[in-house]
């Protein structure tokens, strides 16, 4: 459920409370027109009353001490006010009860339709809906708050390291900073919970393949074990794939990828991307596409510098984070390469070569033209998100020199 739902839901429930509270005494109000003069003929019904008196006021007590919880006070309050608008509406006069029940219901129709009308205007006059954005009841931290936070924790950890889950949590909190080598080292004390996991063995060979640039050793020992326990787990389908497209066994790719590619959801970018590379070591396998050579030379360098401009300039902060990405121009999204820094930073020179493409994705030198694109992250993530300011450069071909990424832009 959504905020805003949850709180429509919540104020919707709200206000029926307040309609059946203030309109069932109208509704009623026959019962109770004749109240005064009914009880003040009859010794019995005086005497009733003192008993309702009584049993109220022992509700109350009961309330008092905690030995009666508020629903159910609640309850039996109602049924003693039923009892008791019974016993005066035997002795109303029928006139009475009729004229009683003309004012009483017209009231009650005028009010069933202003109370829903005036508490909504007086929420959009008074109120703040934009409250309801959960980016806007968050409080954001600094980068500075979130490493003594991690720092905090690790050390809280160290006296505790059977704590398997929250190592395992400190490592995926590394993972998301881009901090691979601090989440390899986290993961190593996940212990017997890492161990019985295909997905935690996964994600730590791709964090220490990450750390080290290379899915040699450990990483793919890592992997064998997440097989042993799922042989289809999706993370260490896609791992093993890649590293067996960095030794140019294609075969292997056609394995891995072909096991995952079902797992992805049909017509999707990632679906797409992934099966064209399927195809493509397919035909390797096959004689009908030449192996790539691998002793040809890279393109170079791609570099430039990212600044920001003075019309958006207002709505950073220094202790912002700054991502500058070498995405494809056309395909997946997904990013060829990342660079992390602050807002403080800019301007910023920056320079892009495979060296630096991430573990298991496309290299630089494998398209013909890509963007570089810089964004200031408002809610302090990777992903976009509104609010963030960003800036690009698209048909970007590698070995360009002096590019210039200039962040005008707020993302709607």
């Amino acid at each position: 459920m959504t905020t805003f739902s949850g709180f429509a839901l919540a104020a919707a429930l709200l206000l029926v409370v307040v309609l059946v509270i203030v309109l069932r005494p109208l509704w009623r109000a026959e019962k109770l027109a004749a109240n005064a003069g009914t009880l003040a003929s009859s010794d019995q019904r005086e005497a009733n009353l003192e008993i309702y008196r009584d049993q109220l006021a022992e509700l109350e007590r009961d309330r008092a001490e905690g030995s009666l919880a508020e629903p159910d006070f609640i309850a039996a309050r109602g049924e003693l006010q039923r009892r008791l608008l019974d016993e005066v509406h035997a002795a109303t006069p029928a006139s009475a009860r009729t004229d009683s029940n003309r004012g009483g219901r017209k009231t009650a129709y005028v009010l069933l339709s202003a109370i829903p009308l005036l508490s909504i205007a007086a929420y959009l006059l008074l109120g703040r809906p934009q409250a309801l954005d959960p980016a806007n009841t968050q409080p954001r931290m600094s980068e500075q708050q979130i490493d003594s936070m991690l720092v905090q924790l690790e050390e809280k950890l160290k006296a505790r390291p059977d704590d398997y889950k929250g190592w395992i949590m400190l490592a995926r909190s590394y993972k998301v900073l881009g901090r691979f080598a601090e989440a390899a080292q986290a993961y190593s004390h996940g212990g017997a919970m890492l161990e019985s996991d295909a997905a935690l063995l996964a994600d730590y060979a791709e964090v220490l393949a990450q750390a080290n640039r290379k899915f040699d050793g450990k990483p793919m020992e890592l992997i064998a074990a997440a097989f042993k326990i799922d042989p289809n787990e999706p993370q260490a389908l896609f791992l093993a794939g890649s590293a067996a497209s960095e030794r140019k066994d294609f075969a292997a790719v056609v394995d891995y990828w072909g096991r995952l590619l079902p797992q992805l959801e049909a017509g999707s970018e990632e679906a797409k991307s992934l099966g064209e590379a399927v195809d493509k070591a397919r035909a390797i396998v096959e004689g009908k596409v030449a192996v790539p050579d691998a002793a040809a030379p890279a393109p170079e360098t791609v570099s430039g510098e990212v600044s920001l401009s003075g019309k958006v300039a207002a709505q950073a902060k220094p202790d912002d984070l700054l991502f500058i990405f070498a995405r494809p121009d056309e395909g997946s999204r997904m990013p060829l390469a990342v660079v992390r820094a602050t807002v403080s930073d800019l301007p910023l020179q920056f320079a892009f070569d495979d060296s630096m493409a991430l573990a298991g994705g496309q290299k630089i030198s494998d398209l013909g033209t890509i963007t570089i694109e810089a964004r200031v992250a408002k809610a302090g993530k990777a992903q976009s998100s509104s609010g963030d300011l960003y800036g690009s450069v698209k048909g970007v071909r590698p070995g360009s020199k002096e590019v210039k990424v200039v962040i005008d832009q707020v993302q709607p």
